[in-house]
């Protein structure tokens, strides 16, 4: 049975699915804090990608044969549960499955930027993107000579949201903006973004990679135009990216990967494309990992998104205090009651890749570096920083090992 919104996580539980979590390195049991760049994956979402391999694995759209109609059963209704799980009432014609968020970044700065930006567009994105959204539009805008501009952030790591509506003009084309940043752990205020863009005649497009695993979303209230994000990121499988778009921008868009599986009629002069949204995937597509992608959503449902948000908003917070208990340590973005499960932060004379390396030595793992994110990282004055990012399997105990860790680098450098 479904538990209750306000039931706390039983942590304990929910771990004996995640066997990995198991894992131990020298006596050590793992503590594996990286779960903003890779998730853990479950075991019935594991089973459902083995059982697709076992039992029906075909190619879909294809074959009259049994596999081949199963298959296709599968992967389309999987577009279905995966358009339930983020408020898409049009269905699968709103959801195309790609292989990353980065992916449906490109299928849209391609397919729709470079057919529609000339050199009196602007497109405004912000300080804190991701690499996959800021050197994307970038390079769009070399090739068509539209211009890119950065919404800035404050000294807390909010979006200044006055130089947002500066920056937002009757010229802008497109505002792409992270829902959640994956450094600073900030929460943008998106649909007050997509109204302001809207009011422009600007479309928008929200990199949903550090939110939908997390939080409840839904896409319609939001108003977004487009909305990316990763199977991997969310207990599902690697190799699977979703792409939602408003039907009516989809259907105006031609692809921009062309072959077998995406046509409907051919001919040596000319071809006519398949409905939406397979158009957009042209050859053989991400069968399996979207099957599993759909037994994701089923997984985090049933354990219940408001949940989690809670669950990992208490350990962000727990780990925002220990952290900032230090001198020594920077800790980088909004305070730990207005964060998502993720704290960056660097500790004074120790390189965050040291800091990284020996905190493996304990079994702790998280991210170091800059996060794909360097010119944020070069506004925060700093080349690299460490990160601890939180999920529904993590515990308090596990923040406490992180601390242990830090200061055993501490004695270590001092």
């Amino acid at each position: 049975m479904k538990a209750s919104t306000t039931d706390p996580l039983d942590t304990e539980h929910i771990r004996a699915d995640f066997p990995i979590l198991q894992r131990e390195f020298d006596g050590t049991q793992l503590v594996y804090l990286d779960n903003a760049a890779t998730s853990q994956t479950p075991e019935p979402v594991i089973d459902t990608i083995a059982e697709y391999y076992r039992t029906y694995n075909a190619n879909v759209h294809r074959g009259l044969h049994q596999l081949s109609q199963e298959a296709s059963i599968a992967y389309e209704e999987a577009h279905d549960r995966v358009a339930e799980f983020i408020g898409a009432s049009g269905g699968r014609e709103e959801i195309v499955f790609t292989k990353n968020t980065t992916e449906s970044m490109n299928l849209v700065a391609y397919a729709w930027g470079l057919a529609e930006l000339g050199p009196e567009d602007e497109v405004v994105t912000t300080q804190m993107e991701h690499h996959s959204s800021l050197v994307t539009w970038q390079q769009i805008g070399k090739k068509t000579g539209a211009e890119v501009k950065y919404i800035r952030i404050d000294e807390e790591g909010y979006l200044d949201m006055d130089h947002a509506k500066e920056l937002i003009t009757d010229d802008t084309a497109m505002v792409s903006v992270a829902h959640v940043s994956n450094t600073l752990g900030t929460i943008n205020p998106v649909s007050e973004l997509a109204e302001l863009a809207h009011d422009h005649g600007a479309y928008i497009f929200v990199d949903g990679a550090q939110s939908v695993p997390h939080q409840p979303v839904d896409v319609e209230a939001i108003d977004a135009d487009f909305f990316a994000f990763s199977g991997h990121k969310m207990c599902g499988p690697t190799g699977i990216g979703v792409l939602y778009g408003k039907r009516e921008l989809l259907e105006s868009m031609q692809p921009y990967l062309y072959g077998g599986s995406m046509v409907r009629k051919v001919t040596y002069e000319e071809t006519t494309f398949e409905e939406l949204p397979w158009k957009f995937e042209a050859g053989t597509p991400v069968i399996g990992q979207g099957i599993a992608l759909a037994a994701a959503c089923d997984y985090l449902d049933e354990i219940g998104l408001e949940r989690i948000q809670r669950h990992e908003h208490e350990l962000a917070e727990y780990a925002y205090d220990r952290l900032t208990e230090f001198e020594d340590i920077t800790v980088y973005g909004p305070p730990g009651d207005d964060r998502v499960g993720l704290v960056s932060f660097n500790l004074d004379s120790v390189h965050a890749h040291d800091l990284s390396s020996i905190l493996n030595d304990h079994a702790v793992a998280i991210r170091a570096g800059d996060h794909c994110t360097q010119p944020l990282h070069d506004t925060l004055d700093t080349a690299a920083s460490a990160r601890a990012s939180f999920y529904l399997y993590n515990t308090r105990k596990e923040i406490d090992a992180l601390i242990e860790g830090i200061d055993d680098a501490r004695a270590l450098f001092a």
